[in-house]
């Protein structure tokens, strides 16, 4: 295995969903006013679900708690069904106690994209740093919307989005044509990323085998955005039996 990346592999993407939103739970309990990154997409969807159900069940709060999102659709405003805000609202933040000014995703529909990405950057410092940033893996490799090629320490920004990437979000879970999906997007870079104090990477099923074979074993390299992580001192990789199919 390659650098420090710590590898946590459950029996089912659901025992996956559990461990991450435990983990997440015990950061809250211990630190009330916990600053959280998360992600959006499918994998997260049941952690959010067991998260809610922990606030619902358990008394796990969230109102001291600030959040920040990977990511954004550009063009999309936040009360659009595909972008990450609605995503965010409908999937966790509705469901618990977190104060909504404390939820932070960058806004799609910004006049001038520099300003609020530099914007999002500078209310991460205000907080004090992310202490846990909860991140998925694209079938290349790209974690947030870094594809392959961006640098170790680029910063969040506009990008556009690879053919493969755009295809993967076409596929009826989200929109359902091709021509539907934006072709850029907002993204925390990899250098922010790097820079919360602990990581956690999520992915289940076979499609992401390779992926978790190249960020884990593979050369620390942009060719695999998330091989970028394999220096982190703090980064645990929860996936299952079939993501971890391709390890050796």
């Amino acid at each position: 295995m390659s650098g420090n990346i710590k590898l946590q592999i459950c029996d089912s993407a659901a025992a996956v969903a559990t461990a991450a939103a435990t983990a997440f739970a015990d950061l809250i309990r211990t630190r009330p006013d916990a600053v959280i990154g998360l992600a959006t997409g499918s994998t997260p969807e049941a952690t959010y679900t067991e998260m809610a159900r922990m606030h619902k069940d358990e008394g796990l709060t969230m109102a001291g708690v600030t959040s920040f999102n990977l990511d954004e659709y550009w063009g999309l405003g936040g009360d659009h069904e595909q972008s990450y805000r609605y995503f965010m609202n409908d999937r966790l933040f509705r469901h618990v106690d977190i104060h909504p000014w404390n939820t932070h995703v960058l806004n799609g529909k910004a006049r001038f994209p520099a300003l609020e990405c530099r914007s999002f950057e500078d209310r991460i410092l205000a907080a004090g740093g992310v202490d846990l940033w909860l991140l998925g893996i694209g079938g290349n490799g790209h974690i947030a919307f870094n594809e392959p090629g961006s640098s170790v320490d680029s910063r969040t920004r506009l990008v556009s989005l690879t053919q493969e990437t755009i295809d993967a979000n076409s596929d009826g879970r989200f929109f359902s044509d091709p021509s539907e999906v934006p072709r850029c997007a907002l993204s925390a870079g990899i250098g922010t990323i790097r820079e919360a104090r602990a990581l956690i990477l999520l992915a289940t099923g076979a499609k992401k085998a390779d992926a978790i074979a190249a960020a884990v074993e593979g050369p620390f390299s942009p060719d695999c955005p998330s091989s970028l992580l394999q220096d982190h001192p703090e980064c645990t990789f929860i996936i299952d039996a079939a993501a971890a199919s391709m390890l050796t």
